[in-house]
């Protein structure tokens, strides 16, 4: 029974990594469309939310199951219910990749749009996290988790480098100012993939010793 049982974490664990990797392809595609003003890339992204969402409804039977069925012994009922409230931080995850995908449908139109390095560093930096976050959940790495969870400031620190130099865009170039506007936006959706990330480490770090910060997203 208990062999049972450990087959079906472990394909737990293969379902979050398979939502996860459905997430970070999502991200990147909407990353790769802004960098290249590529419009396809937007639309892949939009459309990998439904994927994502379909995930989620799966793991959440999942679980649900595991829950019913085999009376999970206080360790395991920690994994397994922390892995319910990961799966919604994910989803949040894949819908902000396509508000991102649809802003930049929009700007793939236009002439003037700012090049921010450090806003293409934020969204590799949110896929390291997702990632990171989702590797400590499946081998069970409390240090990975903790280090994870340290990373959001950087992805802070990020954030408020690409405002100011969206802030100096819009002083200094009024034709471009609606332009700075979306990538604010966009900057924002991933400085909030970044908070989800963080989430999802948080929640590890529950699994593993009973405790959680209590931070909860929309």
């Amino acid at each position: 029974m208990r062999t049972q049982y450990d087959e079906q974490l472990r394909a737990l664990g293969q379902s979050l990594l398979d939502m996860g990797s459905g997430i970070e392809q999502a991200i990147r595609h909407a990353t790769n469309a802004l960098e290249k003003k590529d419009a396809s890339e937007a639309v892949q992204a939009i459309e990998a939310d439904m994927v994502i969402d379909q995930a989620e409804r799966d793991i959440e039977a999942m679980c649900l199951k595991l829950l019913l069925h085999q009376q999970p012994v206080a360790s395991d009922l920690r994994f397994v219910s922390a892995a319910l409230k990961m799966i919604t931080d994910m989803e949040r995850i894949g819908d902000q990749a396509a508000d991102i995908g649809e802003l930049v449908s929009y700007l793939c139109r236009q002439d003037k749009v700012p090049e921010l390095p450090n806003l293409m560093q934020m969204a590799e930096k949110a896929i390291v996290m997702v990632n990171g976050a989702l590797d400590a959940y499946v081998d069970k790495d409390l240090y990975l988790a903790r280090k994870i969870i340290g990373m959001d400031d950087e992805v802070d620190d990020l954030f408020a480098a690409v405002k100011g130099e969206l802030i100096e865009v819009i002083r200094s170039d009024h034709e471009a100012a609606h332009q700075a506007l979306d990538l604010m936006m966009i900057a924002k959706y991933y400085e909030r993939i970044g908070d989800h990330a963080q989430n999802i480490a948080e929640w590890v770090e529950y699994a593993m010793t009973g405790k959680h910060k209590g931070v909860y997203l929309t």
